[in-house]
């Protein structure tokens, strides 16, 4: 008898699949709700995949809807999404002591999307000891905040919660109705929620290699210059991006919404500059908001579809196609049409199928959020291109905003975004790959050439 098992690729997609499962039948029970009733199932499922998917984009307000028991069901579903279902059942077999097969370690290499197994295991444990120990901080760090405003029990629960939120990217909070916006005022709540969501989202390699560059340079006594100089060409390309992205989008947002009323128009400037800043970090695949997304300026929303769409880094907890992912699509074009070969990057050559990988990535993503559009759009009569791409991009990126359409969306509508969320947290090539059948062909027949003209 053929022995059955699954791939990676096909592990990974049905291991979120089983989670939202659960979820959804946790968060249907009636204690879950505060109001001791049960949940509907679209509701529970809507719920239930946003948590998972780490997006943020919620059809209930998680602060009143929810009992302490589902709240907690919430939370948890999102810290396994934000690090991987893969990861942290791995972490269980390693804190019971459970023998890892050679099978285990290559799909949590393929869960970790990292190139080689060595170490592997001394990885995970410093991705959860790194995790927990920033969730941790940043708990602490808001209950100056949070418990002076909700009590000493309500306010050290709403700091964990939004702490594990903001490093997941996930972007949901139980603080009250306008999210962050209470706050817009409150530096220290505002750079908090920045910390942990650029964290979470840089990924976990460039973590250990900052760690370990910045302690080595320490003890030899190097300039900061040196410091960056010994970073992998990885991590180099990953900050470079995150804070040129963070820098630029900041800049357009107060630019576009500096007289906007329904925004940052009434504040300080200090407010406004921090705000604004705000606006941009949260774009990158976190959900919260300090201001009305609804009430931004159409300029505004055509940043933010880009900063959507582009999302965190490789190999942490954000969304979107990746910062990566997107500078090698891009490079790629770039290329192509100055006929250069030679793809460098900080003086180290980008392999060419990694190159085609990048753009195939973009260009199925840009089409899938295309489709879901057009879809949201037609069994949502009246709906505008505004608010749907902005939706589903948020969706699809798992960011989580939104221009206070999601609640109003019929059932069509939450469907489609469940899909656009469950695709945006798997990736649509894993879930093409999911159903590929294996090509298996003995034919080495050659075909001659095809005359064939493009642009």
């Amino acid at each position: 008898m053929k022995k059955w098992s699954l791939s990676s690729e096909h592990l990974i997609p049905l291991s979120f699949l089983g989670a939202i499962i659960l979820g959804t039948i946790l968060l249907m029970l009636p204690f879950s709700a505060a109001s001791g009733q049960g949940t509907d199932f679209i509701t529970a499922l809507f719920t239930a995949t946003t948590s998972v998917c780490v997006t943020g984009l919620v059809v209930v307000d998680t602060y009143s809807h929810w009992s302490i028991f589902g709240q907690a069901v919430i939370l948890v579903l999102a810290q396994i999404g934000g690090l991987g279902i893969i990861t942290v059942f791995s972490m269980l077999l390693l804190v019971t002591k459970r023998k890892f097969s050679m099978g285990q370690r290559m799909m949590l290499k393929d869960a970790l999307n990292l190139n080689t197994r060595s170490g592997i295991l001394g990885k995970l444990v410093r991705i959860m000891l790194g995790t927990f120990t920033v969730e941790l901080i940043g708990a602490v760090l808001y209950s100056f905040s949070l418990v002076p405003l909700l009590g000493v029990k309500k306010g050290i629960w709403a700091s964990v919660f939004n702490s594990v939120s903001a490093f997941c990217n996930a972007g949901m909070d139980i603080i009250g109705p306008t999210s962050m916006g209470q706050f817009s005022s409150n530096p220290g709540m505002l750079l908090t929620t920045m910390l942990l969501i650029v964290l979470g989202g840089l990924g976990y390699v460039v973590w250990f290699d900052v760690s370990s560059g910045v302690k080595y340079g320490f003890k030899k006594g190097y300039t900061p210059v040196q410091v960056w100089k010994r970073f992998s060409e990885h991590t180099k390309l990953v900050l470079s991006l995150t804070f040129s992205l963070i820098l630029l989008g900041a800049v357009a947002i107060f630019i576009f919404e500096y007289d906007n009323p329904g925004t940052i128009g009434n504040m300080s400037l200090p407010d406004k500059i921090i705000n604004s800043f705000f606006e941009s970090v949260t774009l990158r695949t976190a959900g919260f908001a300090s201001f009305s997304q609804r009430r931004m300026t159409e300029t505004s929303c055509i940043v933010s579809y880009l900063l959507m769409f582009i999302g965190g880094s490789p190999i942490g907890t954000a969304g979107g196609v990746k910062t990566v992912t997107f500078f090698l699509a891009t490079m790629n074009i770039i290329t192509y049409i100055n006929q250069d070969k030679k793809n460098l990057v900080f003086h180290r050559r980008v392999d060419d199928d990694l190159m085609r990988k990048a753009t195939v990535i973009v260009a199925v993503s840009s089409f899938t959020v295309v489709v879901m559009t057009l879809a949201l759009m037609a069994t949502n009569r009246g709906l505008g291109i505004t608010n749907a791409l902005f939706e589903v991009v948020s969706a699809s990126a798992t960011v989580g905003l939104t221009r206070d359409l999601t609640p109003s969306l019929n059932l069509a509508g939450r469907i489609i975004i469940i899909i656009s969320m469950y695709l945006g947290r798997i990736g649509p090539i894993s879930m093409a790959i999911f159903f590929a059948k294996p090509k298996k062909s003995n034919n080495t027949s050659k075909y001659a050439d095809g005359e064939f003209y493009v642009g």
